[in-house]
């Protein structure tokens, strides 16, 4: 299994990640606010379709190694965020919810768990992306919260997240130019 993101339609990118488990712990870092916030975003989530979320993004704590934001996302220095709308929710499997945009312009991400042993399979798809940047940008920064993710379930200090942002943000241009 490859740490990268498959592009499996013109608007859809998948990844699959091995966590330590139990489901139960990977469901937590999905749904609760403080967990979520260590490797993604904090807010609250309605467990519940139709339940609202908020996803307040600081991805400049997400390390303890300082580093400059690129200029292109220093005007996100201070935090940025959105709401969104869950579209399925079956825990602690499966759960869907709406990923910024307009009203009616929204892409889905959809986080599925299975055990297998004492670890868990993530497979994230994240659909109805608009267009190429968004695919770049998505992701650039999936590979890279879910890489902080893995490191906050193993309890191990994460790398930093710009650094590793840019770096596959580039890797991605190359990916997806050759895909």
């Amino acid at each position: 299994m490859s740490d990268y993101g498959i592009v499996t339609a013109a608007d859809t990118v998948r990844f699959e990640r091995l966590l330590p488990g139990p489901i139960e712990r990977v469901w937590a870092f999905l749904t609760e606010s403080d967990k979520r916030a260590r490797w993604l975003a904090s807010g609250p989530m309605e467990l519940r379709v139709g339940g609202g979320v908020e996803l307040v993004f600081r991805n400049s704590e997400l390390s303890s190694s300082p580093e400059v934001i690129p200029d292109k996302y220093r005007k996100y220095q201070d935090g940025a965020g959105f709401t969104a709308i869950v579209t399925r929710c079956e825990p602690p499997c499966l759960l869907s919810h709406t990923w910024g945009g307009n009203k009616g312009e929204e892409s889905e991400v959809t986080y599925e768990l299975t055990p297998q042993g004492d670890r868990v399979r993530l497979v994230l798809t994240h659909r109805r992306l608009g267009g190429r940047a968004a695919m770049l940008s998505v992701s650039g920064g999936w590979h890279t919260h879910l890489d902080i993710l893995v490191a906050q379930l193993e309890d191990r200090t994460p790398g930093p997240f710009w650094t590793t942002f840019g770096r596959l943000e580039t890797e991605y241009e190359t990916r997806l130019q050759a895909g």
